[in-house]
């Protein structure tokens, strides 16, 4: 029985991590759940799946919560702080961090620096942190499970080879609502069109960052530490089927990928069962159906917030942390109708520019890096 802590268990991630855990209950058990502030849907999931710990970051929401909403079995706690102590429990096994953006870098610190095996579906703490994360589990034994679809496709990709005989590796893209569209078409984008996305289910500043493609920007950073690639072993591919979710090449000119039909449940289930694999629950591939499979170069010119991604896998240091806050900002804003579409990439261009980048960053630093940035963006 493997004892799971889902970070951010009422986000995406979450719930669809929760269907994996209740899907194969001799396997798995959710020793502890966290949210934000959605009190009444973790006490939710809570009677449903019995976790020893529930916690909410945001501490005020133990003056909302009614009595009794919680199970008595499972003890409620508070704060940034209860977060992180829960994922370095010795109750704890593996540590599913899925909670969105920056905030989510020390919770999987914690499990990191405790040794745990996490599965990484916060791409953001290893773009604002990548070389000092995969540092720390070196040291600690900790093991990174990607997550994401994509990285997670190259993770079981690379295991035809030797890391040394990896040539480069693609990451494909759907291209999102506006593939195909010029960058003065999308100009006039609004909140409502770029949260359609065509092919995935996901939370509002992911879809949004699918729209601009700095998602795959921060793919790109994120691979470039997991998988201790540089910036030129890195590639992007727009297929908007999502059914091949990455290629791995090697330098025999052998190319390696991933196929399934677009679902997360699976590299979820993947990052639990590892290095077994389980009955799962995601929909198959149906092959007798015809089938077309499309790939196309992306347009940089329309969405520039790609180029970002291979500048700071290049340059590493704090550049990573200030993208990540930058772009955080922009897309609140967007979303809150105070900023264009294409003012997103613009105004993360312009933080960078105006950022002094610090090349060998402690956490603290990046952490400072990141408040600069996001002071600057809303100064912008």
């Amino acid at each position: 029985m493997k004892r799971v802590a889902v970070l951010g268990s009422t986000g995406s991630i979450g719930t669809s991590c929760l269907e994996v855990i209740g899907a194969h209950t001799d396997r798995l058990s959710a020793v502890g759940l966290t949210a934000h502030s959605s009190w009444q849907q973790l006490a939710g999931q809570s009677d449903e799946y019995a976790p020893r710990f529930a916690v909410l970051a945001d501490d005020s929401a133990r003056d909302r919560i009614s009595p009794g909403a919680f199970p008595s079995g499972t003890e409620v706690q508070y704060g940034p702080a209860a977060i992180e102590r829960l994922a370095a429990s010795d109750e704890v096994d593996i540590v599913i961090s899925g909670i969105v953006g920056a905030a989510g870098l020390r919770g999987t610190w914690a499990a990191v620096e405790a040794g745990r095996t996490v599965g990484i579906a916060n791409k953001e703490t290893l773009v604002v942190a990548g070389p000092q994360v995969t540092r720390l589990a070196e040291q600690t034994g900790a093991t990174l499970i990607p997550v994401d679809s994509e990285h997670s496709a190259v993770y079981q990709a690379m295991h035809s080879g030797r890391r040394s005989e990896v040539r480069r590796i693609v990451l494909t893209a759907s291209g999102g609502p506006f593939r195909g569209k010029s960058r003065q078409e999308l100009e006039q984008i609004t909140p409502a069109q770029a949260l359609d996305h065509p092919t995935w289910q996901m939370g509002p500043k992911i879809t949004v960052d699918s729209a601009t493609m700095m998602n795959k920007a921060l793919e790109v950073i994120e691979a470039r530490w997991l998988f201790g690639l540089e910036a030129d072993q890195i590639e992007v591919v727009v297929h908007p089927q999502s059914v091949v979710h990455s290629f791995v090449e090697f330098v025999d000119g052998s190319v390696i990928a991933q196929l399934s039909p677009p679902d997360m449940k699976l590299p979820i289930q993947y990052a639990l069962s590892w290095p077994e694999r389980w009955n799962g629950i995601s929909p198959q591939m149906d092959w007798s159906a015809v089938m077309q499979l499309d790939f196309a170069p992306p347009d940089r010119e329309a969405f520039p917030a790609l180029e970002l991604g291979f500048e700071v896998a290049r340059t590493g240091g704090t550049s990573g942390a200030v993208l990540n806050a930058a772009n955080e900002v922009a897309v609140a804003r967007f979303l809150a109708g105070d900023m264009k579409f294409n003012d997103i990439p613009r105004v993360c261009r312009e933080v960078l520019d105006a950022h002094t980048c610090d090349p060998s960053p402690s956490l603290t630093e990046l952490l400072r890096a990141d408040t600069w940035a996001r002071e600057e963006t809303a100064r912008w």
